[in-house]
């Protein structure tokens, strides 16, 4: 309950706070169709920060909770959204487009440089990398071996995407490498609607999951002699994943530290490892961070920061401090 609390305050706060600070109250009338005394705050707050923290919601809800499957499935607590791959897949499908734009004709750049043209080369490509993990995961038994599998297909696209590089300009490199650093403040209505359907595909099937998780932290010899599908439980985590880091990927980057750490945040504050807990605790903490992040992006300047720096130099600090204080209480 103090969770939900918190995240509407800071929600609020993410609508209030920026460039131009604007009072709540404003806020409460734009959202409600009421009178604003300034048109340019009602503005602001419905065409750029309601989608901003809307997408930082989702963002941040999608990508904790895809951290809590893998690191449940995998049983290792570095595991994170993209250990599967599906980052440098949706990287490599945004490179192709970005900077192997000089080999298409010239007629075509307009239309595959566009925003729209981006978001369908970064769904492609980590679709593609979901699509071969989910057929080697059929064809493996060994749950480990998944991830190694995963971490190959990463580093084979990544290593694609430094041969791409090397051939690019200096214009497409910083263009690629401004989409790299994440971005929540760039999407349409239409977008917003794709990704929340997306996010609530992929909760829904987490949400299903969630005793089958349970069960597999007893180890999974142990979760078979319950009578667990393995199989169909390991195919349902990872493809609920593909859908929430693939789709968070497409439309705002590769957004780093939230889906590795957030986690291990829920679980060091609730001191529980049931997933009836942690699926709830991790999903509003996500959005709650993200929401904070993206606060403190703006915080220095009227430029705001890329959201990648800040969700990692913010984050880090904060798990290492929590780990130490648990260490020192034991």
């Amino acid at each position: 309950m103090a969770l939900g609390f918190f995240l509407v305050f800071l929600f609020l706060l993410n609508l209030s706070f920026g460039s131009v600070t604007i009072p709540i109250k404003a806020v409460f009338a734009s959202l409600s169709g009421g009178e604003v005394s300034k048109s340019t705050w009602e503005y602001i707050v419905l065409n750029y920060r309601l989608p901003k923290a809307i997408t930082a919601v989702l963002v941040g809800m999608g990508l904790s909770v895809s951290g809590l499957l893998m690191q449940t499935l995998f049983r290792n607590p570095l595991a994170g959204p993209y250990v599967l791959g599906l980052s440098s897949g949706a990287s490599l499908g945004v490179a192709f487009v970005i900077l192997g734009a000089g080999f298409l004709p010239v007629f075509l750049h307009d239309i595959i440089l566009s925003s729209y043209g981006i978001v369908l080369a970064a769904t492609f490509g980590s679709t593609l990398v979901l699509l071969l993990v989910i057929l080697v995961s059929q064809r493996l038994r060994d749950t480990m071996a998944i991830l190694i599998v995963g971490l190959m297909f990463g580093s084979f696209t990544s290593a694609i995407v430094g041969v791409l590089t090397f051939f690019s300009t200096a214009e497409q490199l910083q263009k690629f490498t401004f989409w790299s650093m994440g971005n929540l403040g760039s999407l349409s209505w239409t977008a917003i609607s794709i990704l929340s359907a997306c996010v609530l595909i992929g909760l829904l099937l987490s949400l299903a999951s969630v005793k089958s998780l349970n069960t597999l932290l007893l180890g999974e010899n142990y979760a078979k002699s319950l009578g667990l599908n393995l199989a169909k439980v390991r195919l349902l985590i990872i493809f609920a994943t593909g859908i929430l880091a693939g789709s968070i990927t497409a439309f705002a980057g590769p957004i780093a530290f939230i889906g590795l750490a957030v986690p291990h945040i829920a679980k060091l504050f609730f001191q529980t490892s049931n997933h009836a807990v942690l699926f709830w605790s991790t999903l509003l903490m996500g959005a709650a961070i993200l929401l904070l992040c993206d606060l403190l992006s703006q915080w220095p300047s009227d430029t705001a920061l890329p959201i990648n720096a800040v969700t990692s130099i913010v984050g880090a600090p904060v798990v290492i401090w929590l780990l130490i204080r648990k260490r020192n209480y034991h």
